[in-house]
């Protein structure tokens, strides 16, 4: 799995409270407690309002930069603030995220087109979010034209299906099921992706939800996550169903992940 940490985000009352009070320590320590737990990209998301974002994101990853030397996953509605927030990142990462909504495809994607960017694409459009399979699909299709204009290779994309709250939903997550199948059916080197959280809003011992959803994504093709590394229960369920679906030979990872401490009694 490729790991995305979460935890550096506005949106999160703790972090908000940070930012408000400029408590770099704080943004600093999240930085390297999400680095000690092994984490493949470091989402920035500032999430403050659209005159100081900008400024909020350089501060932000300068002061993840100054700590870590994980690559950055900024993460932004706004393509234009992520335009910008690229010229302060050390080295590539990740861009979260484009979709067919607006022109964010058009301005994004020339821009990292012959760089070593990837980026995360959201099954969405000017219409919304598609409620079936087969709408997702076809917004998947016209990503995957744009993709290729640009000569962006698969392997560079993660695609986020867009899971929404398991407690609104009428057949669970089937349809989500079915999207991720047939993309790595169609593009066995593109990854998947998603906010692991997402499925449980408003449901109780949230963290059941979480882990259940990860092994039933997994095994239908997802392969990159945006979590909270420092929850060990999800990380042992990534190790062990990666082990599981054979993609963890004689379970190295798997116990190596064990002895670092990322999951399990610790001693």
């Amino acid at each position: 799995m490729i790991l995305i940490g979460e935890k550096i985000n506005g949106a999160i009352p703790s972090v908000a409270k940070a930012i408000a009070a400029k408590d770099a320590d704080f943004i600093r320590n999240l930085a390297k407690v999400q680095t000690e737990a092994g984490v493949d990209y470091l989402d920035v998301c500032a999430s403050v309002d659209n005159d100081i974002e900008l400024e909020t994101m350089k501060w932000l990853i300068d002061l993840v930069q100054e700590v870590s030397d994980v690559a950055i996953s900024i993460d932004s509605p706004n393509a234009h603030i992520i335009a910008e927030a690229i010229k302060y990142c050390n080295k590539p990462g990740l861009i979260n995220s484009v979709s067919m909504e607006g022109n964010k495809i058009e301005l994004i994607f020339p821009l990292i087109a012959d760089t070593k960017w990837e980026c995360v694409a959201l099954l969405n459009d000017d219409t919304g979010i598609p409620q079936d399979a087969a709408k997702r699909l076809e917004v998947f299709a016209a990503i995957m034209d744009k993709a290729k204009q640009y000569a962006i290779a698969p392997d560079r994309l993660h695609i986020d299906p867009l899971v929404q709250m398991l407690c609104t939903s009428e057949d669970g997550i089937l349809a989500i099921m079915e999207v991720l199948k047939e993309i790595k059916k169609q593009y066995p080197q593109i990854h998947i992706t998603g906010g692991a959280s997402n499925i449980s809003f408003n449901l109780p011992v949230r963290r059941l939800v979480n882990q259940a959803f990860i092994v039933m994504a997994m095994t239908a093709g997802m392969d990159s996550a945006i979590v909270d590394p420092t929850k060990e229960d999800l990380m042992g369920m990534i190790f062990a169903t990666e082990a599981l679906l054979g993609q963890d030979e004689y379970c190295m990872e798997y116990i190596g992940a064990y002895r670092e401490g990322k999951f399990g009694v610790k001693k």
